[in-house]
């Protein structure tokens, strides 16, 4: 099917709901599944984002901005997946517990505003990763336009592109929780030194990056291109490192969902 027709699916199905509040990340997904609502929903479609300490301050601030830029009404609620040890245990499955709180967040918020529908960015490619998540959606039958019109992450950029929106090219950003190997315990220790040390690396300019926390040592995920400018200042990341609580440091190329791979491997063997 063309992505013009896709388009327009998307288009007349949330058309049909009347009303919608939208699961919002700022990430390109739910920035179309946003633009669209408004365009067709106007102020009967409401940004909502779920702040906790999983979520970089810079990650939130952006979610503003994107809103605005839309013009759409945008809410902010606090979700405090944090405090659930089931999550903190970091199991394989903890996207689970982490959208389980979500949706259930934003059932309190469509009850509280009259609106019934509850959608996601969930997309077509997302189906043939490991996302626990996804079950969660279903239990709160939360629904995936983009999914259902068997839009593709690439072709999600390219409309997000062609309804002229900043963040077509925006890198994938998922929470700081992400960076933690599964089966280590998630501490907000833990979120507060990869947000700080990310932070660090944003600030030379590299956009697309990963800091994952092996304990005192950190692994940093770049695209090979920044690695020219993670070795020309390494002396003053290293220290920086040090100061946050990283003890050694490994340069090592990014690939998003590095940490599901190995799940998806250990499920494949079994």
């Amino acid at each position: 099917m063309e992505i013009t027709q896709k388009y327009e699916n998307l288009k007349n199905e949330i058309k049909k709901l009347d009303c919608a509040i939208i699961a919002f990340s700022g990430g390109v997904d739910s920035v179309l599944v946003l633009k669209v609502a408004y365009d067709v929903l106007g102020q009967n479609a409401i940004a909502v984002t779920a702040d906790s300490p999983s979520l970089p301050r810079r990650e939130l601030e952006e979610t503003k901005k994107i809103a605005e830029e839309i013009g759409a009404r945008h809410l902010v609620i606090n979700t405090t997946e944090t405090e659930n040890q089931a999550y903190l245990k970091n199991p394989g499955n903890r996207c689970y517990y982490c959208k389980t709180e979500l949706y259930t967040k934003l059932k309190q918020v469509s009850i509280q505003l009259g609106i019934k529908n509850i959608l996601n960015g969930t997309n077509f490619d997302d189906l043939g990763d490991y996302r626990p998540g996804l079950q969660a959606a279903d239990e709160h039958k939360v629904i995936s336009p983009l999914k259902d019109a068997k839009l593709t992450k690439n072709e999600i950029r390219e409309l997000v592109k062609y309804l002229n929106l900043r963040s077509w090219g925006k890198p994938s950003s998922p929470c700081l929780s992400s960076r933690v190997p599964y089966g280590q315990e998630i501490t907000l220790k833990k979120l507060k030194m990869i947000e700080e040390a990310e932070n660090f690396l944003k600030d030379f300019g590299i956009l697309e990056l990963r800091v994952r926390h092996f304990g005192t040592a950190a692994r940093i995920e770049v695209r090979e291109s920044d690695k020219i400018t993670i070795n020309n200042n390494f002396s003053l990341i290293n220290k920086k490192f040090s100061e946050i609580g990283f003890d050694e440091i490994e340069i090592l190329d990014f690939k998003s969902g590095n940490l599901n791979l190995l799940i998806q491997n250990a499920r494949a063997g079994n």
